[in-house]
């Protein structure tokens, strides 16, 4: 189906004096997100179960009854010769932008290790930190099922590699309408970040066996990845059998904030870039300028005609069914618009963005003038591009090295120190019941006497 955006369609809304029902659609990202799917829930627990049931069998069924294929056991595991016949598959042009942008983020990431472990003395003869140490295993999904995504694989695999992970175990759902075959792109990806472990299978049962392992899935203690609703679920489901897993990574949704020395035919394609992905993705614009939001309604409608389908059907719905145009009284409303919304990209687009920075609360990422694009975050800079979705950036971050680390805090006391801080052990562990806690002072004191 062809959707054609007319300038009605694309809704100028005045949030000052907007209803609380077009507030609440804007916030929503078009209202669809009403909590879980039962039926869709129980399906995906019915898929966990049998992978934790049947293994390998049920892997090979799942892929028979969703993807229509038909692979033994001796299969889910990629081998050599796939990752071979993808490397000629693929064009050296991509193979350099692939090293690229492995080379970005991992130089994001490499800082982050840098600064993970810490101490301070905060007073004589008290010294803390944290001591940041990698997980020893993590499973990373990587879907298929709208195309080809070699970054995803890149901006979730890239920072384990630099925080040290010994483990990276990677599962890949199967090219749509194929014989099993993994995307080329995604196995040249792994083979430049020096992962050889890959598997395939179905989206769901594939989390199901990371969770649960099987006879030839390991088992890993943690799972970062996007995914289907199907995924989701999943990804949901076994976090009750003891799985770690990072979630909030739904469809795609941006903001941006434009002032009024903002170029709307920029906006307008900025605007389109993340609204393209999918009719299920969010795209809205806020600015205190009317007249910025009226050329940018314009320009829209220009830019999604030069678009193909069905990428034009996919904005077209984001923007205007899930997203919009909104007007702020000023900033400071812009920006509570925003907080409220908690995008997972956020762009400022305004002549000094320093001084908008600080009133950002909640973002899964923020690109700083129209210089520093959507499509640079997602495929060139380095940071983070699996991001926190639907408002999630509210309570949780990006995948980084951080997402691999696990920090032991650390503390030194000297003899001074302690004898000050002896009261106060000795006071709440009396309070509390603890008399062993309290004789752990005691027998100091004693001691030195």
């Amino acid at each position: 189906m062809t959707v054609t955006l007319n300038m009605a369609d694309l809704r100028l809304i005045d949030w000052s004096t907007a209803p609380a029902e077009e507030r609440h659609r804007i916030l929503t990202r078009g209202g669809g997100h009403n909590g879980m799917d039962g039926t869709l829930q129980s399906s995906i627990a019915e898929i966990v179960e049998d992978v934790r049931k049947r293994g390998d069998a049920a892997l090979v069924d799942a892929l028979a009854r969703f993807d229509r294929m038909s692979l033994p056991a001796e299969r889910l595991r990629v081998s050599g010769e796939e990752f071979a016949q993808a490397r000629a598959a693929v064009s050296e042009p991509l193979v350099e932008a692939i090293r690229t942008l492995i080379a970005q983020v991992r130089a994001f990431n490499e800082l982050i290790v840098e600064r993970a472990s810490w101490t301070a003395e905060p007073r004589p003869g008290l010294v803390v930190g944290e001591q940041a140490t990698a997980i020893p295993a993590v499973g990373l999904y990587v879907p298929s099922g709208k195309g080809s995504f070699p970054s995803v694989l890149i901006q979730i695999a890239t920072p384990a590699v630099a925080a040290g992970v010994e483990r990276i175990v990677v599962m890949v759902s199967p090219v749509p309408g194929g014989g099993g075959q993994v995307d080329p792109a995604t196995l040249v990806a792994a083979a430049e970040l020096g992962l050889t472990e890959v598997y395939r299978s179905n989206g769901p049962a594939g989390i199901a066996a990371l969770a649960c392992g099987t006879e030839t899935v390991p088992k890993v203690p943690k799972i970062v990845g996007p995914g289907s609703p199907a995924v989701t679920y999943a990804q949901l489901e076994v976090q009750r059998l003891g799985c770690v897993v990072e979630v909030g990574f739904g469809p795609t949704d941006a903001l941006i904030v434009a002032d009024d020395g903002a170029d709307p035919r920029l906006l307008a394609a900025d605007l389109i870039n993340e609204a393209e992905h999918g009719p299920d993705s969010s795209a809205v614009l806020v600015s205190p300028a009317r007249t910025v939001l009226e050329a940018v309604r314009e320009h829209v409608a220009r830019q999604l005609a030069e678009l193909p389908e069905p990428r034009r059907t996919y904005a077209a719905t984001s923007i205007a069914a899930n997203g919009g145009l909104v007007l702020a009284a000023g900033r400071e409303e812009a920006m509570d618009v925003a907080n409220a919304y908690a995008p997972e990209h956020l762009q400022l687009a305004v002549a000094e963005p320093g001084e908008w920075l600080p009133l950002v609360r909640y973002a899964g990422t923020v690109l700083l003038g129209q210089w520093t694009t959507f499509a640079a975050s997602n495929f060139a800079i380095g940071t983070p591009a699996t991001l926190p979705t639907t408002g999630f950036a509210q309570v949780s971050s990006g995948v980084t090295a951080g997402t691999y680390l696990v920090r032991a805090a650390v503390a030194q006391l000297d003899e001074a120190e302690f004898r000050r801080l002896a009261p106060v052990v000795t006071e709440l562990a009396g309070h509390e019941g603890f008399p062993a806690h309290a004789a752990s002072v005691t027998v100091r004191r004693r001691a030195s006497e």
